[in-house]
């Protein structure tokens, strides 16, 4: 395990973390930061194959009940998948204070945050991820075809103000593994990674390319 001694803290897990442990990690954490006996933490870690559920997951979008372990991740959102070849950033940050582009006691804004970081994390690799109003998550489009894919999802919680769960960015996960699930409940896209598009970045060259995106938009005026 790699960690920084930054405000923020940024932690980079080596192997697979149990999602049971990453659950306690953060709600550790989180009241710790509310108290303000701990300081921030980026947290990046990646998951044996597993699926999880949001507050607002129908049982019906999970078609493989048992193909993976579940959980109940007590975010927002809906099934989400996590697994090797998959970098997922767990942010627990003090959100009554700014940071960066977001604004204070803004959840919107936070959101944002986290869209954009994850739009200029894929800049550096030249592939163009976009919003779409009314989908979560970050989208690549094909505009000769008309189709488009989802790269990395989001899932949110805030307790008093901090921040906990985040964002999940494919890189080179085996895609099939979406097949026991509706991702994020929708039906009509599928997903996509780094390594479908062709490009072959390794863990450590996401990871550098998010530490200076994350810069970009959580740090400075």
């Amino acid at each position: 395990m790699t960690e920084n001694v930054e405000t923020p803290i940024w932690r980079i897990s080596d192997g697979l973390t149990p999602y049971e442990d990453a659950l306690s990690t953060m709600r550790t954490r989180v009241e710790a930061i509310r108290a303000g006996t701990a300081p921030e933490l980026v947290w990046m870690v990646e998951h044996p194959p597993l699926y999880t559920a949001g507050t607002s997951a129908r049982r019906e979008d999970l078609q493989q009940p048992d193909r993976f372990p579940t959980f109940d991740a007590g975010r927002g959102g809906q099934w989400t998948y996590h697994g090797p070849g998959q970098r997922t950033g767990y942010v627990m940050l003090d959100l009554a204070e700014p940071h960066g582009m977001v604004k204070p006691r803004d959840i919107k804004s936070y959101v944002f945050g986290l869209e954009e970081w994850l739009i200029r994390t894929l800049d550096r690799f030249q592939v163009r991820g976009e919003r779409r109003e009314g989908r979560v998550g970050i989208w690549v489009a094909d505009r000769p075809s008309g189709t488009e894919r989802k790269i990395a999802a989001l899932g949110v919680r805030v307790t008093r103000w901090v921040s906990w769960h985040g964002v999940a960015l494919n890189v080179e996960p085996d895609l099939s593994h979406f097949d026991g699930i509706i991702p994020c409940g929708i039906s009509a896209h599928g997903v996509t990674s780094l390594q479908a598009l062709g490009i072959l970045a390794t863990m450590d060259e996401v990871d550098a390319a998010l530490r200076l995106a994350w810069g970009e938009v959580f740090e400075g005026p």
